[in-house]
């Protein structure tokens, strides 16, 4: 089978003729671009500098040798804007927290604080994202809606998709259905309750849902406006060509929901049911929801609105053990990562260790389809290169029985 045949038909719940393999398809399977950096080297792999295709999550671009070495039958669109006015259109030298070389949008200019951080600062001038020096990626510091009210959210206005950037997207998608035999990601995102977070502030919020649930009503009716309206135009983009569109909204924590299923239901899921719909209604793509944690208590109301892949199947968390996901949702949902922990066994095993836990993994979630293989989460820092090529041969190696 080619790539995209071979992910389609796992897709549909059938086993293909190996296990479909992702790394880099998406900002939630993809790799850290200093760790990238040592794992083409440790592959012998040489080319230009690392791309850092993503600034906030500092991840890198994953390219055509590593693909074809791993195994991976997965391509995710190419970034067009990483941040408000800075664009992946040309590049500049970079140097990464390790002292690894790569380049970055040329675009970009931090602010650097005189111990180090790296500053990203708003149209207003507050610093809307934050990394400290020596960590591994961007993390958000000053929310836009902290002190507003009700009435605030009138001139509020979500980030939008230019007409310059769908275009930009419909190309590249059309490009690389033609041009490649990968399965092609396209990550839309439209994040409802991280967007309401990063807006209004994580306690702030969490707080509104209980004392100002009309304020969180107001702000997610119009996030969920802005996200049809832009969906609907991706689709015309792009929805001829990709096989996966990627949302994410994280509901879970390590030990439970961040909310009840209660208050999911009221404030998320219907306008989740209509996004969902939406890709199902104009497109053959399948639906990706990316929400990390234990999230086992919504996998039900996920399948009931149209989800079709859970992402990333944080096996450590609660609840998430893979046989039981696979027994009371195996037949319902298709499952893309939980192939590696990168909590404990990426970071601290062997080579050997993390060979014998991907191919444990596997046994329960490959067999009858509806699985593709991917770590949980993004490759950071901590990992060897060592284990993940280990994890990647185990993989790309392993058969249906």
């Amino acid at each position: 089978m080619r790539p995209r045949e071979r992910v389609r038909t796992a897709l549909a719940h059938q086993e293909p003729d190996r296990v479909p393999i992702d790394l880099g398809g998406s900002p939630v399977t993809g790799i850290s671009a200093s760790t990238y950096h040592r794992l083409r080297e440790a592959l012998g792999i040489r080319g230009d500098p690392v791309r850092v295709a993503d600034i906030i999550l500092q991840l890198a671009e994953v390219e055509e040798p590593t693909r074809r070495r791993l195994g991976v039958d997965v391509i995710g669109l190419p970034v067009w804007e990483p941040l408000p006015g800075v664009r992946n259109t040309s590049w500049k030298p970079w140097i990464l927290p390790d002292g690894s070389p790569a380049v970055i949008a040329a675009d970009f200019e931090p602010e650097v604080t005189e111990r180090g951080d790296l500053l990203i600062r708003a149209a207003d001038g507050s610093i809307s994202q934050w990394m400290p020096a020596g960590a591994s990626h961007f993390i958000p510091r000053d929310a836009p809606l902290a002190q507003a009210t009700l009435c605030d959210l009138e001139t509020f206005t979500p980030r939008r998709l230019s007409d310059e950037e769908l275009n930009f997207l419909h190309q590249e998608a059309r490009r690389l259905h033609r041009e490649t035999d990968y399965a092609i990601f396209g990550w839309f995102g439209g994040s409802l309750f991280e967007g309401a977070q990063f807006a209004r502030g994580w306690v702030n919020l969490m707080m509104d849902l209980k004392r100002n649930p009309d304020f969180v009503a107001a702000l997610v009716k119009k996030l969920a406006e802005a996200a049809l309206t832009d969906l609907a135009r991706y689709l015309d983009a792009v929805g001829p060509y990709v096989d996966v569109v990627g949302f994410g909204d994280d509901f879970g924590t390590q030990s439970g929901l961040q909310i009840s299923p209660t208050l999911y239901r009221r404030f998320f899921a219907p306008y989740h049911r209509q996004l969902y719909g939406m890709v199902h209604a104009r497109s053959d793509a399948f639906v990706f929801l990316h929400s990390c944690g234990s999230v086992y208590a919504l996998i039900p109301d996920f399948i009931d609105i149209g989800v079709d892949v859970l992402n990333p199947v944080q096996t450590s968390a609660t609840q998430m053990e893979p046989a039981q996901l696979k027994q009371e949702f195996g037949e319902r949902l298709t499952f893309w990562g939980g192939g590696a922990c990168p909590q404990h066994m990426l970071p601290r095993g062997t080579p050997e260790e993390v060979a014998a836990d991907v191919e444990q993994r596997l046994q329960v979630f490959a067999p009858g389809g509806g699985y593709v293989f991917a770590p949980i989460h993004d490759l950071l820092p901590d990992v060897a290169p060592q284990n993940i090529i280990a994890m990647y041969d185990t993989a790309r190696h392993f058969r249906y029985r």
